[in-house]
C-alpha cells in the first residue's frame, strides 16, 4: 500500500458516495412519479426539501448533508494527494481541477441539505437563476457565467462518455454484484450526462442572452425534457437513468477502489473485461 493514501480516506469516500446515492435516487423517484402521474419534476434542492416532510426526513437530511460534505472532502483530498493517479502533466492537472470543481458543487449541496434540516426551506443558498444573476453583476460576469456553462456542459459530455466507454469500470472491484449491476451503472452515467449537459446549455444560453432567468439546475433540465414531444415518456426514461446513477453511486460506496491504496492484486471490472476480450481473441485465433 502507498503511504500517499491514508486509511481514513476510504470511509470518507464511502460516506460521500452513499449520500450522493440517496440524493440521486430521491430525484429520480420524484421525476418518475411526475412522468407517470403528471406534475413538475424536482431538482436536487426541492427533492431534499420534500424529504423534510417525512417523520424521518430531518435525520436523513443530516446524514445526507454530512455525507455530501464528506464527498466534497474526498474530491479535494483526491485532487491534492492524486489518489486516482492522474499525474501532474497538463491532462492530470485538468482532471484534478475538475475534482475541485465537483467538490465545491457538492459542498454547496451538502450545506443546502443541512440548511433544510435546520428549517431553511431554501437550503441557505439560492437557485441557479439567482446565483447566475449575482455572477452577472460582477465585472465580466457574463463571461464568467459562459465559462461555467461550458464547464458544466463539458462535465455532462464527460459523464456520457464515461458511460459509453465504460471508463467507470477502472475504479470498480470485480464481484458478482458489480458484474450484474454493470448495465445499470452504464445507463446511470448516460442519463446523468444528458441532464448535466442540458444544465450546461441552459447556463450558456443565459450568458448569451444576458438573462439569468434562462439558467436552471437539474429541475429545469427535467422540465425541458418534459416539455418536448412525448416528454413524459422521455422524462420517465431519464428518471430511471437517474435512479440507476444513484445505484451506481451506491456501488461506488461499497466497491470503489482508491488506486493509490488498492495495490496490484485488486481486479477491476476493466481488467476483467480486458481479460475476457483477450481470451476471446485467442479462442478466435485457434
Amino acid at each position: 500500500m502507498s503511504d500517499k493514501a491514508p486509511a481514513w480516506v476510504v470511509p470518507v469516500m464511502q460516506a460521500g458516495y452513499a449520500a450522493r446515492a440517496i440524493v440521486y435516487v430521491t430525484v429520480g423517484v420524484l421525476a418518475l412519479i411526475a412522468a407517470i402521474y403528471g406534475g413538475q419534476a424536482q431538482g436536487t434542492t426541492n427533492a431534499l426539501a420534500d424529504l423534510r416532510g417525512q417523520w424521518w426526513g430531518v435525520l436523513l437530511l443530516w446524514i445526507v448533508g454530512l455525507g455530501l460534505l464528506c464527498y466534497a472532502a474526498w474530491r479535494f483530498i483526491d485532487a491534492w494527494m492524486d489518489l486516482d493517479t492522474y499525474g501532474s502533466d497538463a491532462k492530470g492537472i485538468f482532471a484534478r481541477l475538475a475534482l475541485v470543481v465537483t467538490g465545491i458543487v457538492h459542498a454547496a449541496l451538502g450545506v443546502s441539505a443541512l440548511g433544510i434540516a435546520m428549517g431553511d426551506s431554501s437550503g441557505g443558498g439560492g437557485n441557479a437563476e439567482s446565483l447566475t444573476a449575482r455572477v452577472m453583476q460582477m465585472p465580466y460576469g457574463r463571461w464568467l457565467v459562459g465559462i461555467v456553462g461550458l464547464a458544466v456542459l463539458g462535465a455532462g459530455i464527460y459523464y456520457a462518455y464515461k458511460g459509453y466507454s465504460r471508463r467507470y469500470q477502472q475504479d470498480i472491484r470485480t464481484t458478482q454484484t458489480t458484474q450484474k449491476l454493470d448495465p445499470v451503472m452504464r445507463g446511470g452515467f448516460l442519463a446523468e450526462g444528458l441532464v448535466v449537459g442540458i444544465v450546461g446549455v441552459l447556463i450558456l444560453y443565459a450568458a448569451f442572452t444576458t438573462d439569468p432567468s434562462q439558467a436552471g439546475g437539474i429541475g429545469q433540465a427535467l422540465h425541458e425534457i418534459r416539455s418536448v414531444a412525448f416528454g413524459r415518456i422521455f422524462l420517465g426514461i431519464v428518471a430511471l437513468g437517474l435512479i440507476f446513477f444513484g445505484v451506481e453511486n451506491a456501488v461506488e460506496a461499497r466497491y470503489r477502489i482508491v488506486k493509490a491504496r488498492a495495490g496490484d492484486d485488486v481486479e477491476t471490472l476493466a481488467m476483467k473485461a480486458k481479460g475476457k476480450a483477450e481470451q476471446g481473441a485467442r479462442n478466435a485465433g485457434t
